[in-house]
């Protein structure tokens, strides 16, 4: 699975502190060998055709456009921050 980061989650990223990224990186990570793996919860977003979320944490959201084998990452951060303007 290929990743496009749009800006803005290149820019939500680089607002998370370390451990958060890191827990990024481990879901991205988990996504490119398995979209479906269980701990990733990835469920399309209500109200939405197109947007998809997974977690990689608790607390902490990934929302991305899946196309193909590619898959454009288009926002990270804080559950409800995030999901608000997925």
């Amino acid at each position: 699975m290929n990743f496009q980061r749009s800006e803005r989650f290149k820019r939500m990223y680089k607002k998370l502190d370390s451990e958060q990224q890191n827990a990024i990186k481990r879901a991205l990570s988990l996504m490119s060998d398995n979209i479906n793996h269980p701990s990733l919860r990835v469920k399309r977003i209500q109200g939405t055709k197109a947007i998809w979320e997974a977690s990689a944490t608790m607390g902490l959201r990934i929302t991305f456009n899946w196309e193909n084998d590619l898959i454009v990452l288009r926002n990270c951060g804080e559950h409800d921050k995030t999901l608000k303007n997925p």
